[in-house]
C-alpha cells in the first residue's frame, strides 16, 4: 500500500510539475514586449517573433540577460524616467532565464499570443511633406574597421518651415549601426564619403536613429505645440555609422520630415545646443579619470528653461556620466540623466515624460568619468596610451546636448508622454472627425486583469467596424473586425497583452473613434 501511495504521489508531482512547466507560449508576450521592437525582419537581427526564430539565440539571450546588455536603455532609472523605455522587469527576466534552463522547451505554440504587427517601413501614419534620401552608397567599412560617412543633402526649402516630426528609414536595416541628423543652415556643407567622418558637420543637431528607436516627435497638440525651425536653403546632414565587415553592401537611407502648415501659429520654438562641453581632455594611460563640464562659466542661466531631452555624449574611454542642474545659493539639485555603464554604440536624444523646468540662476553640469585601463572592456588601446579630445572616435569627448523650450507657467505640469503618445502620427487616429462621424466606446471593465468589452454606443451604424490596440510605442499589438450591428462590442483578453497602457482606434467606412484600455496584473 505505501508503494502505491508512493507511486500515486510521485505520479500528482510529476502531473503538477508537467503542467506549470514553462514553455514558448508563456514567455512569448515578454519577447513581443520587450525585445521583437528591435528585433524584426523589418528592423534589426536577429528576429524573434516566433520559437523557431528564438531558438537558435538563447545563448546570446542568456548572457544578455545576465549582463543587463538586453534591452539596450543606458540610463538609470533610479535618477530620471524617460518616454519609450527599453526595460525588463526582474520578474520577466527571471521567466526567460528559467525557460532556458529548463531547455527552452517549446510547447503548444497555437497558445502563443498574437504575433506583433510591424510596418515593412515608415512607423508614423500620414503622408511626409517632405523626404530626402542619400543616394544609393556602398558601405565603404573596411573587415575590421567600421566606416562614418556624412551625406549632405539640400532640403530644397524656399521658405522657413517648423518641423513637428521625423523618421529615419534605413535603407539596408542591417547595415546601419546609427545615423546622427544635423542642420547646415547655411546650405554650404558637403558630403564627406571618405569612411571617416567623425565630426558630424552642421550648426546643431536634431537627434538621430539607433535600431529599435522610436521616430522624434515633438508635442504638437494642446497645450504644448513645439518645433524646430529650418530655414530655407538649409541642408540636412546624415552620419551613418557603417560596422566592420559591412564593405560592398548598399544603402540608400531616407529621413521622413512632418512640417506644421504653413501659417500655423502658438507654435512654441525647440531648441537644440550642446552647452556642456570640455576640450580640454586628457586621459593619460593607466588612469582613471574624471572631467566636468558647466554652463554658464559663472553665475546661473539668465531665464528658465524647460527641458524636453538630454543627449550626453562622449567615446568608447568614458564609462560612466551624470548631468544634472545645481543652485549655489539653495543648494538644489535637479537631475537630468545618469548612465552608470556608457555604451558608445547606444545613444541619443532622451526625453523625458514631463518637461523639467530649470529656474534662472541654475547651472547646468555634467561629470564623466574615463577609465584608460585594461580594465575597461571598450579601450581601444591595448595596451592603454594617452587618450586627448578630439572629434575621432579614438579620441574623447565631453559633448552634452539639450533640447529646451523658454519657460512659460505650467510648462512642468505638461504630460509630454501623453501627448505624443496619443499624436495621430503614431496612432493613426485623427482628432478632427466631423460631427456624425464620431465613433464613441465605452471599455468595461476598465482597468482590467481578465476580459474587457469594447461596447460601441452607435454600434447600429457601423458596418465592418475595425479594431486597433497599439501599445504605447505606437505598435499594433491586436486587431479585430465586427461585421455586422448585432455584434454587441469587441472582446479582449488580458491575458494576451502585458501590463500597461494602450491606445485603441475604431473605424467603419468614413467613422472613427479612439480610447485607452488599461491592463493590470
Amino acid at each position: 500500500m505505501k508503494k502505491l501511495y508512493f507511486f500515486l504521489a510521485s505520479f500528482v508531482l510529476l502531473s503538477v510539475q508537467a503542467f506549470s512547466q514553462t514553455t514558448y507560449k508563456d514567455v512569448a508576450p515578454i519577447f513581443f514586449a520587450r525585445c521583437s521592437s528591435c528585433h524584426h525582419e523589418n528592423q534589426h537581427a536577429q528576429s524573434m517573433l516566433n520559437y523557431s526564430e528564438t531558438l537558435p539565440w538563447i545563448a546570446s539571450i542568456k548572457a544578455d540577460l545576465n549582463s543587463s546588455h538586453m534591452p539596450p536603455w543606458p540610463p538609470d532609472t533610479l535618477y530620471t524616467r524617460f518616454t519609450h523605455e527599453r526595460l525588463i522587469s526582474a520578474s520577466e527576466k527571471a521567466a526567460i532565464l528559467g525557460w532556458i534552463a529548463n531547455g527552452a522547451p517549446k510547447g503548444d505554440t497555437t497558445l502563443v499570443p498574437p504575433t506583433p504587427i510591424y510596418p515593412t517601413t515608415a512607423k508614423l501614419f500620414g503622408t511626409p511633406d517632405l523626404i530626402l534620401t542619400i543616394p544609393t552608397f556602398t558601405s565603404n567599412a573596411s573587415s575590421t574597421v567600421d566606416a562614418y560617412d556624412c551625406f549632405s543633402i539640400p532640403t530644397g526649402l524656399t521658405q522657413d518651415r517648423i518641423m513637428r516630426a521625423y523618421e529615419i528609414i534605413p535603407g539596408n536595416v542591417p547595415i546601419i549601426h546609427h545615423v546622427v541628423v544635423n542642420v547646415d543652415t547655411t546650405g554650404t556643407v558637403t558630403s564627406s564619403l571618405t569612411g571617416n567622418c567623425f565630426t558630424e558637420p552642421g550648426q546643431f543637431s536634431i537627434g538621430g536613429y539607433v535600431p529599435g528607436c522610436a521616430p522624434t516627435v515633438f508635442p504638437g497638440q494642446a497645450p504644448l505645440k513645439a518645433g524646430i525651425r529650418l530655414k530655407a536653403g538649409s541642408n540636412m546632414i546624415l552620419q551613418i555609422h557603417y560596422p566592420a565587415g559591412t564593405g560592398g553592401q548598399k544603402d540608400s537611407t531616407q529621413i521622413r520630415i512632418y512640417f506644421y502648415p504653413i501659417g500655423a501659429t502658438g507654435i512654441r520654438p525647440m531648441y537644440v545646443t550642446t552647452p556642456l562641453q570640455n576640450w580640454s581632455l586628457s586621459l593619460p594611460a593607466n588612469r582613471v579619470t574624471p572631467f566636468t563640464a558647466k554652463y554658464p562659466s559663472s553665475g546661473g542661466l539668465p531665464a528658465a528653461i524647460s527641458v524636453f531631452a538630454v543627449e550626453p555624449h562622449s567615446h568608447h574611454v568614458c564609462t560612466s556620466m551624470t548631468m544634472n542642474a545645481y543652485n549655489n545659493v539653495t543648494t538644489d539639485t535637479i537631475p537630468f540623466i545618469r548612465i552608470n555603464n556608457w555604451d558608445f554604440n547606444w545613444q541619443g536624444f532622451y526625453t523625458y515624460n514631463n518637461l523639467v523646468k530649470v529656474s534662472a540662476g541654475y547651472t547646468l553640469y555634467s561629470r564623466h568619468i574615463y577609465d584608460n585601463t585594461t580594465n575597461n572592456p571598450n579601450n581601444p588601446n591595448n595596451p592603454p596610451i594617452l587618450v586627448t579630445a578630439g572629434t575621432s572616435t579614438f579620441n574623447e569627448m565631453l559633448f552634452d546636448s539639450f533640447q529646451y523650450l523658454i519657460y512659460q507657467p505650467g510648462d512642468d505640469t505638461i504630460n509630454i508622454s501623453h501627448i505624443i503618445n496619443n499624436d495621430p502620427l503614431l496612432t493613426g487616429i485623427q482628432e478632427h472627425t466631423l460631427p456624425g462621424q464620431k465613433i464613441t466606446s465605452i471599455v468595461y471593465p476598465n482597468p482590467t486583469e481578465g476580459q474587457a468589452v469594447i461596447y460601441i454606443t452607435n454600434m447600429e451604424q457601423m458596418r465592418n467596424c475595425e479594431l486597433h490596440i497599439y501599445n504605447m510605442l505606437g505598435k499594433e499589438v491586436a486587431s479585430q473586425i465586427l461585421p455586422n450591428a448585432s455584434s454587441d462590442g469587441f472582446h479582449i483578453e488580458a491575458g494576451t497583452l502585458l501590463p500597461g497602457v494602450y491606445l485603441y482606434s475604431i473605424r467603419s467606412g468614413a467613422m472613427a473613434g479612439n480610447g485607452k484600455l488599461m491592463i493590470v496584473k
